[in-house]
């Protein structure tokens, strides 16, 4: 990855490293946080849920067996979930299916109430193109503004569950 040097982080590398200029802190090295192990962990609540939702609402593109779901500890990310996409190069190479795995920040995730959660499902799974192709969809596009979507979706949702 290349580093792209804004005034903003030559800044800050002055500031910690004698290299990019003085000595830095007053001399002092820096302390750093130790960190956190990343762990993942199956999460078979949230594959049930994927699973229900998808029963409820119509997304006939989406295979749920090709659906994986873990549950992550100790990352740094400030999102409640992710979702990650096996691109094509990879399938062909691996000779596999299409597969995406929907990732939940336990730091963050775990604390929403069951709605909020849902939500968070809801907008991860629209991330999914129609062709199931191991792409992912952007937020927002011309056409496409995924915040709404969710929205409707979940009205729709709760309006068949019957809450």
């Amino acid at each position: 990855m290349w580093l792209i040097n804004t005034p903003k982080k030559l800044k800050n590398l002055a500031s910690r490293s004698p290299r990019f200029g003085e000595a830095g802190r007053s001399g002092q090295k820096s302390k750093r946080k130790t960190n956190k192990k990343l762990e993942w962990d199956d999460a078979h609540e949230i594959k049930q849920n994927i699973d229900e939702i998808l029963k409820v609402l119509d997304f006939p593109h989406i295979d749920s067996s090709r659906i994986f779901c873990f549950r992550t500890f100790g990352s740094k990310s400030r999102s409640y979930a992710r979702i990650w996409a096996m691109p094509k190069i990879f399938q062909r190479a691996l000779k596999i299916q299409p597969a995406y795995v929907i990732e939940v920040l336990s730091k963050y995730y775990d604390n929403l109430d069951e709605d909020s959660k849902k939500k968070v499902l809801i907008h991860e799974l629209l991330h999914i193109p129609k062709n199931f192709s191991g792409a992912l969809l952007s937020h927002r596009s011309r056409h496409r503004h995924l915040q709404s979507q969710v929205n409707q979706l979940f009205k729709e949702y709760k309006l068949a569950v019957g809450h």
